[in-house]
């Protein structure tokens, strides 16, 4: 397999040199934390002129690095390592295997000429541990599976067919390396089953394991439908014939979302400029696990489609919430009736925003106008955007509401200005 250049990511740990905060490297396992770290960032160190001396790689998953899971036998490791007043990167992977991690850490930031960076495992280092643990001096940079845009500089194929394939098995890496689907599938499973599973299962000491597979099904089967724990509740008792309170299922969707396996989207009310507690959106952070989890069934490309927006904006750094407009209209008897309609994704940068809405086709007038309905309800000057499967190149309306296919969405160099 050709080298993937994960250039997003690059970027954002050049940005953040000696910045004196710990990167955390985070993400799914396998996704590519140390690659990104251990090779890309290595060679980029080296190409600015930094001598190999000064770059210090720990991979703790290593054998030959047993010793140094020891926190003091580290700390005199590193120290030993640093000869002069010359600024040294720390990198450190899979961290978690040390023990006393945080201490280590910690005390690493009074070197003042160590730049510290370090990756671990979703079992002992989830997203929730980097506020607490580091004491407001973790850097987090979350790394997601390879966006389409990188999926498809290594793909021998159209674009259409390289949609068909990140559309069904996804954007871990490793997926690249198999060329039968058969393949590519037992990966996918053996990866939910073998690692991110057990991983949540030690970690939380889960009970009713087969409640929480099936409830991490549930939420596969309905990617992008608005839900909560309480309706969540009632499907287990009505169709599952199961009580699981609904504090237990917000628990475990914590435990998931902790892992980076979903992620949810709130719902704001755009006129009121105010979020709606509930419900929410949940989406996955790999189309090749949900579908892995449901047995490559259910094979529904407009949610499929709504998931890989949902994710192209994470990736990008948008924060990404589930849109919602009150309209005030005259019924069919001529009083006013209050009615709600959605946009897709309210995504929103620093000063930045854009509502869009995911459609699969806009055959006809009407299909167009329920698209454009929410937009032509907002009354603010923010960018507006019609994602549709097919290849057409953007185009803007009348109104500035523009409409571009999907693959110029996810292959896009900027962020559709």
């Amino acid at each position: 397999m050709q080298e993937i250049q994960r250039d997003r990511y690059l970027e954002r740990l050049i940005r953040r040199k000696g910045n004196r905060q710990i990167k955390v490297v985070t993400g799914l396992r396998r996704c590519g934390k140390s690659y990104l770290l251990m090779k890309l960032f290595h060679r980029h160190l080296l190409e600015s002129g930094v001598e190999p001396s000064h770059i210090v790689e720990i991979a703790l998953d290593d054998r030959v690095f047993k010793a140094l899971r020891n926190p003091d036998a580290m700390l005199s490791a590193i120290r030993k390592r640093i000869t002069d007043s010359g600024q040294y990167y720390i990198i450190l992977d899979e961290v978690q295997l040390m023990d006393e991690f945080e201490d280590v850490l910690n005390s690493l930031l009074h070197i003042p000429n160590a730049d510290v960076y370090v990756t671990g495992s979703n079992s002992q280092f989830l997203s929730s541990d980097i506020i607490t643990r580091f004491r407001g001096r973790g850097d987090p940079i979350h790394v997601h599976p390879l966006s389409f845009k990188e999926f498809m500089s290594v793909y021998a194929g159209s674009v259409d067919e390289a949609w068909d394939d990140y559309m069904t098995y996804g954007g871990m890496p490793q997926v690249l390396d198999y060329s039968l689907p058969e393949d590519k599938a037992d990966y996918l499973e053996r990866l939910m089953e073998q690692v991110y599973l057990r991983d949540l299962a030690e970690r939380y000491r889960l009970r009713n394991d087969r409640e929480f597979e099936e409830l991490l099904d549930i939420l596969a089967s309905a990617i992008g439908s608005l839900t909560n724990p309480a309706k969540l509740s009632a499907t287990f008792r009505s169709v599952k014939q199961k009580t699981i309170s609904d504090k237990t299922i917000s628990s475990w969707i914590k435990c998931l979302e902790d892992a980076f396996l979903v992620h949810h989207a709130k719902r704001y009310d755009v006129k009121g400029k105010r979020y709606i507690n509930t419900p929410v959106k949940y989406y996955f952070e790999d189309l090749g696990l949900r579908n892995a989890r449901l047995n490559f069934r259910q094979q529904e490309e407009p949610h499929l489609m709504e998931n890989a927006i949902y994710n192209e904006l994470r990736m990008r750094g948008f924060q990404v919430d589930a849109g919602v407009v009150p309209l005030v209209e005259k019924g069919a008897d001529g009083k006013q009736v209050r009615k709600q309609v959605e946009v897709d994704f309210v995504a929103g940068k620093g000063n930045r925003r854009i509502y869009i809405q995911s459609a699969l086709q806009m055959p006809d007038a009407e299909k167009m106008a329920q698209e454009k309905r929410p937009f032509l309800n907002i009354n603010d000057a923010f960018q507006r955007m019609i994602v549709v499967r097919s290849n057409i190149k953007p185009r803007v309306d009348g109104n500035g509401i523009i409409t571009m296919g999907l693959p110029h969405f996810l292959l896009a160099e900027n962020d559709w200005l």
